[in-house]
């Protein structure tokens, strides 16, 4: 099986730097539907035989041509972005930066159970990758394209990996970034990173 995993398109909330999460379900702007055109150009040959979202409308858009293509279509909340309590909504200022921050040096020593602002612990996060991974494990189609979001994706690689949550740091992906991961039965092999090779000048720019 090849698996397709694809991040969402650029919001508004992006560009502002607005704590999205799993309880605002923003739509794309107008370079994120660009964005979601420029993928969908370079990969709608290629004979997806399911396309599994998470639950928010960013992703739906995001792999709306696909869709229109009448490629069967799954909502997965296991792939919804983390929930981030109190801080979705909010722009960015000292103190939720203070607060973020705290989260990651608790994160960084291993209490996988902190949260902040109400929101998911990162152990609650992974637990819901890993359950999405076991999933992708029981299908039997040979090519499957999946859009999830940036700190779930993070998960989500460390849990096909089987990797501690602390190496997810290590994944940074651009709205639209591509990981193509291949399973042979027994594990998963991510052969793309945060590819950006679908995207033009004019989507790239800013």
């Amino acid at each position: 099986m090849t698996i397709y995993i694809l991040r969402h398109g650029e919001t508004d909330f992006n560009v502002r730097g607005i704590v999205q999460g799993r309880g605002v379900d923003t739509s794309l702007n107008e370079r994120g539907q660009n964005q979601a055109l420029a993928f969908f150009e370079r990969y709608q040959s290629l004979p997806f035989e399911a396309v599994l979202t998470s639950t928010l409308q960013r992703t739906h858009q995001t792999v709306q041509k696909f869709l229109d293509l009448g490629i069967p279509w799954e909502q997965h909340a296991d792939i919804d972005e983390m929930s981030w309590g109190t801080h979705e909504g909010q722009e960015s200022n000292p103190i939720l930066r203070e607060e973020y921050n705290e989260m990651l040096r608790q994160w960084s020593e291993g209490n996988y159970d902190y949260s902040i602002g109400g929101g998911e612990s990162l152990n609650e996060l992974a637990e819901r990758s890993r359950r999405f991974v076991e999933h992708l494990k029981t299908r039997e189609e040979s090519l499957i394209l999946v859009c999830s979001h940036g700190r779930a994706m993070r998960s989500l690689m460390a849990a096909l990996k089987n990797v501690q949550l602390r190496e997810m740091e290590q994944y940074h992906h651009s709205n639209t970034g591509l990981y193509r991961v291949n399973f042979d039965g027994q594990k998963f092999e991510i052969e793309l990173t945060n590819d950006l090779s679908h995207m033009s000048g004019e989507a790239l720019a800013h």
